[in-house]
């Protein structure tokens, strides 16, 4: 009996074997089958022929409706994908398959930006993007000596129907005798595709051509060859820019409102379904999403039964307002993946939330997002406000005060995107040297710490504490001479003498650009430290800020020749600078003011309550300000001050400054400084040229015009030594010699 049922159950197993193959072998041998073309008018589907799967013709509609002006058929993935396919021929570049290293091995990372052709007609955003290639430190005007190729016809805006739009731009770029097909060039571009679909389509064939593109998409976004920027407006300053709105920190970080939006909501095609349903999310309280039907031409023939209340409400409340009061900003997709409210809410310290699904984020390769906004998911908008309110208020703080850095590092200018590009770009070049995620995401940023100068963090002043290190305890002392060594009893002599006897100098250095010889050796005093004497090569007044490889210390004492300073206050600014590493510390103290009469700044010497600048004729500052004042600041600023011989010292304040946020610091007043030095100055000294002050009262406005903004800070700080003229005993203090000056 058992025997029995083994066999019917084998049978049974055999036959349905047999069936599967039977059918597998039918429709194997009709996918093979070459298919011949129906005739005209007959249908595909006759008797016998394999149906495809069958069109319900009550198939669901879909949620969102069909493109404005009704009939536009509902474009698929694939064919978006098609659209776009002129644009991503070049798919699978990397910099290893589609850049040619080989042309910036000669002359380093070298941009050139192509003459503008007869004709062309360029936006004013597309100009302050090449007026910042050209203004920058990597501009050549030589195509030989290139890396990198940027393109003259204006690449920004590729909406057709846009009036910035550029017609025939494919006959044009592959007319361009450098095109190579777009190898080693870049490609700039704010916005793409039209309505209704808005592709990615920059409507010519880029080749191999990196893009700087905004609402790039991550579908489409290369790794490691295209940058992502942010979408910025037409008004974005070129250089410069404003600063953040967050100007001190509240505890806790919380605002009028949690939770805010002001904006478009579309009534119809593509990214219309998030903004469509922020009412669902919206309480009226500390959560405020205000959208408005009230734009385009024909808005009305589209809208809705929630329209007129919704731009009821939109009417009720100021963007600015609630931008300023806000703790969380919300940023949905717009027709584009990227949206102006981003770098809106950024600058305000209103923490953004990202609710724009696919969108490859602005400088993602280097920056990460997570420590300045909130992530979010347009399938899960309803989840947004428990989300937000869960987030500690220590986080919160942490976002707030990035917003502000990334703001001010990478955003407040179209300078600075267009920089943070190049300087992607670069890193990936030049591996060895790269930027590591602390510099790009801490304070001073990727743009002020170059790499070319060091790839160890513990030689830039701004990391020792974040490492745990402290700088060299010893000190360098450069000394600028101009005048010839004609007696025993000069200034600089005795300035030697007293410097040297500081117990934390390790070296001077007397840098001679005097036109007369150099002293013979016997000239110069006997020290215990050593003196090395540098001849000037071209004795100009920048020279005194180059990056000599004689200096070995972290921390310079640079001098005028002129300087009255004694061992004792010496010894005091140094072990002050050692606890503000990154920051100028000296004597001189100068201060600038905005004169309303001449609708310009000013420059005054007058002893005052606050200060801005310390001049570096007595002043400490860390070595890595030389090669960033010789390699970051533009030649034409260098030139300025070596044909005046002048402003060399306002220009380093600024540098400073304009890297650290922060004012210099003076250390104890020293009211017979300018006295004593004018007095004993001799008829070479600059400070004998009436023109002095007038040069330096121009120079404030030629920096201030380049750095796009004043970045000299005023103090009202000023560091004495503990006891300093306390009535107690002089034996107790210990730079007692400050006092009897």
């Amino acid at each position: 009996m058992q025997a029995k049922k083994r066999y019917l159950t084998l049978l049974s197993a055999g036959t349905c074997l047999a069936l599967l193959l039977y059918l597998g072998g039918v429709q194997l041998r009709a996918a093979r089958a070459p298919r011949r073309a129906a005739p005209p008018g007959s249908s595909r589907h006759g008797p016998g022929a394999e149906r495809p799967w069958p069109r319900f013709p009550d198939a669901l509609r879909p949620f969102a409706p069909g493109p404005e002006g009704g009939g536009g058929a509902r474009v698929s993935p694939r064919q978006r994908r098609d659209a776009s396919a002129g644009l991503y021929r070049g798919r699978r570049c990397r910099m290893e398959s589609c850049f040619d290293f080989a042309l910036c091995q000669k002359n380093g990372f070298k941009v050139y930006v192509y003459p503008q052709q007869k004709g062309e007609k360029i936006a004013e955003s597309y100009q302050n993007v090449l007026a910042a290639i050209e203004g920058s430190r990597f501009y050549t005007s030589d195509p030989s000596q290139a890396c990198l190729f940027v393109l003259s016809l204006d690449t920004l805006d590729r909406d057709q129907l846009s009036p910035q739009y550029v017609h025939n731009l494919r006959s044009k770029v592959q007319s361009l005798h450098l095109w190579n097909n777009g190898r080693n060039h870049l490609i700039f571009n704010l916005y793409s595709g039209t309505w209704p679909d808005y592709t990615e389509d920059v409507g010519f064939d880029i080749g191999q051509a990196m893009l700087a593109k905004a609402s790039i998409s991550t579908e489409n976004f290369r790794p490691n060859f295209d940058v992502s920027i942010p979408l910025f407006s037409k008004d974005h300053p070129r250089t410069g820019g404003e600063k953040g709105f967050l100007r001190f920190n509240t505890i806790p970080p919380l605002r009028k409102y949690m939770l805010v939006f002001k904006g478009k909501r579309y009534l119809t095609g593509i990214g219309s379904d998030t903004r469509n349903a922020l009412y669902h999310v919206h309480n009226g309280e500390d959560v405020v999403l205000l959208t408005t039907c009230k734009h385009g031409k024909d808005w009305q023939k589209h809208k809705d039964s929630r329209c007129d209340r919704d731009n009821t409400e939109y009417e009720k409340y100021d963007y600015r307002e609630m931008l300023h009061n806000a703790t969380f900003c919300l940023v949905p997709r717009g027709r584009r993946l990227g949206s102006f409210r981003f770098l809106e809410a950024l600058q305000a310290a209103c923490v953004p939330v990202m609710l724009s699904n696919g969108w490859e984020l602005p400088f993602s390769e280097v920056i990460d997002w997570k420590q300045a906004a909130v992530i979010g998911d347009e399938r899960l908008l309803l989840q947004i406000p428990s989300t937000i309110r869960s987030i500690h208020q220590d986080k919160i703080l942490a976002l707030r005060q990035q917003t502000q850095f990334l703001w001010e590092a990478y955003f407040s200018s179209v300078e600075k995107i267009v920089l943070t590009t190049l300087e992607i770009i670069q890193d990936r070049i030049f591996k060895h040297i790269s930027r590591n995620s602390l510099i790009w995401n801490k304070h001073p940023g990727g743009l002020f710490v170059l790499p070319q100068y060091s790839s160890y963090l513990g030689d830039f002043p701004y990391y020792y504490a974040n490492l745990g290190l402290k700088p060299l305890p010893t000190f360098t002392a450069v000394i600028h001479a101009v005048t010839p060594l004609v007696s025993q009893s000069q200034p600089v002599l005795k300035l030697l003498v007293a410097v040297a006897k500081s117990q934390y100098c390790a070296q001077i250095i007397v840098l001679w650009n005097c036109d007369k010889p150099l002293p013979a050796k016997h000239r110069w005093p006997a020290t215990s430290v050593p003196v090395i004497v540098i001849e000037g090569e071209s004795k100009v007044m920048s020279s005194r800020f180059l990056p000599y490889d004689n200096i070995v210390t972290d921390a310079v004492l640079s001098l005028d020749e002129d300087t009255v300073l004694s061992t004792t206050e010496v010894d005091f600014a140094f072990t002050v600078w050692q606890s503000f590493p990154e920051r100028i510390v000296g004597y001189p103290a100068r201060s600038h003011f905005w004169d309303n009469t001449k609708e310009r700044w000013g420059y005054t010497s007058k002893w005052t309550n606050d200060y801005s600048m310390v001049l570096t004729g007595a002043a400490i500052y860390h070595k890595y300000y030389h090669y960033l004042y010789t390699h970051y600041l533009p030649a034409s600023l260098k030139n300025m001050v070596d044909q005046l011989a002048n402003c060399e010292d306002i220009l380093m304040n600024f540098l400073v400054s304009a890297v650290t946020k922060l004012p210099p610091i003076k250390v104890t007043q020293k009211k017979q400084y300018k006295e004593t030095m004018m007095g004993q100055t001799s008829r070479a000294s600059r400070w004998a040229d009436p023109d002095h002050f007038a040069q330096r009262q121009s120079c404030m406005n030629t920096f201030a015009s380049w750095f796009g903004y004043m970045p000299l800070i005023h103090s009202q700080m000023r560091l004495d030594p503990v006891l300093f003229k306390d009535q107690v005993s002089i034996l107790r203090k210990k730079y007692r010699d400050i006092e009897r000056l």
